[in-house]
């Protein structure tokens, strides 16, 4: 397996130490993702990994934990901006705001290009995740393969993607919500599943999957636990290969469209030169040669026809979500690297079609990417300013917008984004969920850490988080394939 499976992956030339007990393969130089479960995971409500070795720093970080999980949101007059807003994880905690502007931005190459992989640990037996006060966080299930999206059926199962294993997973909540009574493989053999979706939305006879090369469905009835027949293809021929591997997918509110995330196969398309004078393109902005229809987000029909370019230029659009109250469509984005320890942002924004986000010949905006100087000045003024600029390098996942009644009200149509965690930066960032901000249904461009302490150190961490989504009691869960565990967070 490539680094592409772990989006933000670690570069494939590195490699890092022995973990020990913890049983990282490390057999196809993907650094933090387990070897395939043999067994079925343990599913509880809480419970220690058991006698672990440790080190020093693990401890004293799980000593700090210890208890529900909860910490006092952090003092602020205002969200951070400027130089400050761009920190790292020493200074996150729940409650923090902060607000990157595309001014706030250095030049290319301000600081040196790092490359500083995380190390992956057991979890302490008494570290907790933190969150603001008045929530809780539980551990919910341990021992999962590598869990990353997941999905709530209407019914209000949990659908994970356990993408390395090749397979979904199907997780039953008791009624209070505490606990899994049912754990069941759904579908085995696909192709690196990442995206699940619904479809119609409201009463579901589909279930729909987004492997790296194909979207396939499977007839649903409510409450099914095994996919009853063999999966239908639905588009038969994603590009894939390289970099990126995840393919998410979303129906737009009204049913009749199927977006499709892909993204690129290269970090900055080295190699391709981009011809302001061609005609050809079906879309401003759209990637040439290797990467064409790449860094797209594309439409289709539910049947998978009618195929079309919906937005151009966003490097890899992990997670897609669409608000339930506006009916916009977003993304969770992965921005290139090499350039620094604060560039390019990551982001969250509203997908719109017919845009361009600038990839590869701009970021955030009209600032040129100097690899691909003067290649599109006719490119310039079309580039669409992403909604949420996020740390650099947090590998920004998975997505989703709360529609419960459990959390206080002004979190109601907020957004929730799981950040994987940085390893092109000299003091790592990520590694947390964090809430995005909307008034009147639209981004403030503010962002808020609501679930923090997943780093141990500054060469540890014990939790990657990859999906959310939020249950039918109005808990929100969260996913994290470091560790292979889900957390649930209530209120």
């Amino acid at each position: 397996m490539s680094t592409h499976h772990c989006q933000r992956a670690n570069p494939v030339w590195l490699t890092q130490r022995p973990l020990g007990t913890i049983g990282i393969d490390i057999s196809h130089k993907v650094p933090n993702m387990k070897r395939a479960a043999a067994t079925a995971p343990r599913i509880s409500s809480a419970g220690p990994f058991g006698l672990i070795r440790r080190s020093l720093p693990a401890l004293l970080v799980a000593t700090a934990f210890a208890g529900a999980g909860m910490a006092p949101a952090a003092s602020q007059s205002g969200p951070l901006t400027g130089s400050p807003a761009f920190g790292d994880w020493r200074t996150d905690k729940p409650g923090l705001v902060r607000h990157i502007r595309p001014a706030d931005l250095p030049k290319p190459g301000a600081t040196a290009s790092s490359a500083n992989v995380s190390h992956v640990v057991p979890r302490p037996a008494a570290a907790m995740p933190q969150v603001p006060a008045g929530f809780k966080a539980e551990l919910l299930a341990e021992g999962l393969s590598g869990p990353r999206e997941m999905r709530t059926a209407p019914n209000g199962d949990i659908f994970v993607a356990e993408t390395r294993a090749g397979r979904i997973r199907v997780l039953r909540l008791s009624e209070d919500g505490s606990k899994f009574i049912k754990n069941e493989i759904y579908a085995g053999g696909l192709n690196e599943p990442f995206g699940i979706a619904f479809f119609p939305s409201d009463h579901p006879q589909w279930v729909y999957v987004a492997n790296t090369d194909s979207v396939v469905r499977f007839r649903y009835q409510d409450g099914d636990l095994k996919a009853a027949d063999k999966p239908a293809i639905v588009v038969a021929d994603l590009p894939h290969g390289g970099r990126h591997s995840t393919r998410d997918i979303v129906f737009t509110k009204d049913g009749k469209r199927m977006l499709v995330s892909v993204g690129s196969a290269s970090n900055d398309a080295e190699g391709i030169r981009g011809n302001p004078s061609d005609a050809s393109n079906a879309a401003p902005g759209a990637s040439l040669g290797y990467e064409a229809r790449r860094a797209d987000v594309l439409s289709f029909n539910p049947d998978g026809a009618d195929a079309a370019v919906f937005a151009t230029g966003i490097r890899n659009c992990v997670g897609l979500a669409v608000h339930p109250s506006t009916g916009d469509a977003y993304c969770s984005t992965n921005e290139r690297d090499g350039f620094g320890d604060d560039l390019v942002p990551d982001y969250v924004t509203r997908v719109r079609e017919g845009a361009f986000y600038g990839w590869p010949w701009f970021y955030i905006g009209n600032h040129e990417d100097p690899r691909h100087a003067g290649e599109r000045p006719d490119l310039k003024d079309k580039v669409t300013v992403p909604d949420v600029l996020i740390q650099a390098h947090s590998a920004s996942l998975g997505l989703t917008f709360y529609d419960g009644n459990a959390f206080p009200a002004e979190y109601r149509g907020d957004g929730f984004a799981a950040e994987h965690g940085s390893w092109n930066r000299a003091k790592r960032t990520g590694y947390k969920v964090i809430r995005i901000r909307m008034k009147d249904g639209v981004p403030t461009g503010e962002y808020e850490d609501f679930l923090t302490g997943f780093v141990a150190n500054d060469s540890d961490v014990w939790g990657r988080p990859v999906g959310v989504t939020v249950t039918r009691d109005g808990a929100l869960l969260v996913s994290e394939d470091g560790n292979g565990t889900i957390w649930r967070i209530t209120h």
